[in-house]
């Protein structure tokens, strides 16, 4: 990831008062994670896996945290039934940031089944989210959706591009 995008990420978490990061390592995002784990107004937790995650973002929320999940795109399929149960069921609201593995032109071809499943999980789940392609829309992006989470009490999502993420 390029540095200015990775600056942008961090900017839009601190703009948007987040304090705790729940992750699962992703390889987009690496950079991301070596700038949070060493910076000292983020409290980082790694999960073992997505619904954790979400989980440990909730109950934030719930003790009065600002956080965030950021995860690859594959595991919105793990977290969908503590999202659905969280959200839907209990009113918390999660953030997530995630790339979007999968999409038109990514060469990978295990991240295709991400790419094909992202946006019809998020639609019925009924999560609000913003595909992100432009570099300067990616602090705004993360402010805004922390909006969105804090008004409906429901989660949100901030998927990055490829021509952000690479």
């Amino acid at each position: 990831m390029r540095p200015e995008i990775t600056r942008e990420i961090v900017s839009g978490l601190k703009q948007a008062g987040i304090d705790l990061v729940s992750y699962l390592p992703e390889s987009w995002l690496h950079d991301v994670y070596d700038v949070l784990l060493a910076d000292p107004a983020f409290e980082t937790v790694l999960g073992t896996n997505e619904g954790e995650c979400v989980g440990i973002a909730a109950g934030a929320w719930l003790g009065g945290r600002r956080a965030v999940v950021i995860m690859e795109n594959s595991g919105l399929r793990v977290a969908a039934e503590a999202l659905a149960r969280l959200g839907m069921g209990h009113g918390l609201p999660v953030l997530m940031i995630m790339p979007f593995r999968g999409d038109l032109g990514d060469p990978d071809w295990w991240a295709q089944a991400h790419g094909v499943t992202l946006r019809p999980l998020l639609e019925a789940l009924r999560i609000p989210y913003r595909v992100v392609d432009r570099d300067e829309d990616v602090a705004r992006s993360i402010v805004a959706a922390w909006t969105t989470i804090h008004a409906s009490k429901y989660p949100a999502a901030v998927i990055l591009g490829q021509r952000v993420c690479q």
